[in-house]
């Protein structure tokens, strides 16, 4: 029994030594990009633009993203909100601030996909060069849309901003550990990926594309992670994203337990979902076409989300004591890679948003969310729910 858990034990060792690998990886080249010179300026070439604002019941933040987007834009540019299934006062708002409104409705078929595949349509009889597309709780930094139009022409391929969430105001322990991995995902790794020369995924809003490769995806779906799969399928047609932190974009967690608890469960059963359904073919396809950028791809999906990746490890360890001290030992290895990896994140980009003391709160946050990853397997969320902002 010992020798066949010993081996069960060294073979999970194994398995996760990958995504630690490459999450270690990414922190490390990250640390080196920002003590590194800054970016090129880039060349600013004339393009048509549109930026699609996909907006269900948005009336009480779609006023505050469409002000930051309507003083970037030229003459020529095109905002066009999509009211998908509203029921409140979202498309007159956007039509008073002067933004170009399409109104969607179909119960059957919900979800995002099927809204941006809705304003894509619109848009064919006279097709933009360019589109951008901007979640309707999103706030654009100044130059963000011009930044990222430009790079989306300069480097012909999808380009994703940097995209942050902020804590409501007092935030609470969770709230701020919870602020730490996101900074993690959506900067740190990227930036990480980025001085490697490797692409990046989209994260769902400030994402720019040339209308000739958009309009070669299928965007009409209910996937409750669009934005992983739109990344997916990009690289599968050899334009895997770039990653321009220059170009920022915020949001807000939602303000509610309960809001907070369903976007948790649609990113991370989504997230997990597309690692078991893409990740494989994904990485063979990389390799039978050589293709490195498809492959880089494939390396970021599947690292998991941050507490389940510190929680498998804590069980590898605790079943290695079980088993023998050599295997004890690898898992020691492993679990203290990965420790190290975060202490750096933190130490060179989190120290601002939570002290060291908050973060050693980090493994009580990651146990508390056991039953959000059992549910995985038992009923794990398939359909898109939109969380509530107010």
């Amino acid at each position: 029994m010992s020798q066949v858990l010993t081996i069960f034990v060294l073979f999970s060792v194994a398995i996760l030594a990958i995504p630690v690998t490459i999450f270690l990886l990414q922190i490390l080249a990250a640390t080196a990009l920002v003590k590194s010179r800054p970016p090129k300026a880039l060349s600013h070439k004339p393009f048509s633009l549109a930026i699609l604002v996909p907006a269900h019941n948005e009336a009480l933040v779609i006023a505050q993203t469409l002000t930051s987007i309507l003083p970037q834009l030229n003459s020529q540019d095109r905002l066009v909100v999509i009211a998908d299934n509203c029921t409140d006062d979202t498309a007159a708002i956007a039509q008073k601030l002067g933004a170009m409104v399409v109104e969607r409705h179909n119960l059957q078929q919900r979800g995002k996909g099927y809204a941006l595949d809705f304003g894509l349509q619109s848009l064919k009889s006279n097709p933009p060069q360019v589109v951008m597309i901007v979640d309707a709780d999103c706030t654009l930094a100044e130059n963000a849309v011009q930044l990222l139009a430009a790079a989306c022409v300069q480097h012909q391929r999808p380009i994703q901003a940097l995209y942050l969430m902020q804590s409501q105001p007092n935030p609470s322990l969770k709230a701020r550990v919870a602020g730490f991995a996101w900074l993690v995902k959506n900067k740190v790794r990227p930036l990480g990926f980025k001085a490697l020369g490797l692409p990046c995924q989209l994260m769902g809003t400030g994402m720019a594309f040339l209308w000739e490769d958009l309009s070669k995806i299928s965007l009409a779906s209910g996937h409750i992670v669009e934005d992983m799969k739109l990344g997916v399928d990009f690289a599968r047609l050899n334009k895997a994203p770039y990653f321009l932190p220059e170009a920022v974009v915020t949001s807000v967690f939602p303000p509610t337990a309960e809001a907070t608890n369903t976007q948790r469960a649609r990113w991370e059963h989504g997230h997990l979902s597309v690692i078991l359904s893409e990740a494989p073919s994904l990485i063979l396809q990389a390799i039978q076409h050589k293709n490195w950028q498809m492959l880089g791809l494939a390396c970021d999906l599947i690292v998991p989300p941050l507490a389940v990746l510190a929680l498998l490890c804590v069980a590898v360890c605790t079943l290695a004591l079980l088993a023998s001290k050599f295997a004890f030992m690898l898992s020691l290895v492993l679990f203290g890679a990965l420790f190290a990896a975060v202490l750096l994140a933190w130490l060179v980009f989190g120290r601002e948003l939570i002290s060291f003391s908050q973060l050693c709160f980090a493994p009580i946050y990651a146990m508390g969310k056991i039953p959000l990853y059992l549910k995985f397997f038992i009923n794990r969320q398939v359909d898109w729910v939109r969380s509530k902002r107010d």
